[in-house]
């Protein structure tokens, strides 16, 4: 994933007010990424009306490491500013 994929979906959730709880779901489940990755590859059918085409951007992140690692940092970045 790139940069910009994971500034997108950090910037989503700093948008809503979720950047921090993420970030601790995110930091707790990174060993259960890859189940996750196959997770929300089975529940695509549902999550596609929900999230529309950021359910690519989501799946997309699950699948990478380095976009995964890109994605915490950016929020980490976000709470260190405070």
């Amino acid at each position: 994933m790139t940069d910009d994929r994971s500034e997108i979906i950090a910037a989503e959730l700093r948008r809503r007010g979720l950047g921090p709880p993420a970030l601790l779901l995110l930091e707790a489940h990174r060993p259960l990424r890859p189940l996750l990755s196959s997770l929300a590859l089975f529940l695509q059918p549902i999550s596609r009306p929900l999230l529309g085409a950021r359910t690519d951007l989501l799946q997309q992140a699950l699948d990478d490491d380095q976009g995964y690692d890109a994605l915490l940092d950016r929020l980490a970045d976000d709470e260190d500013r405070r």
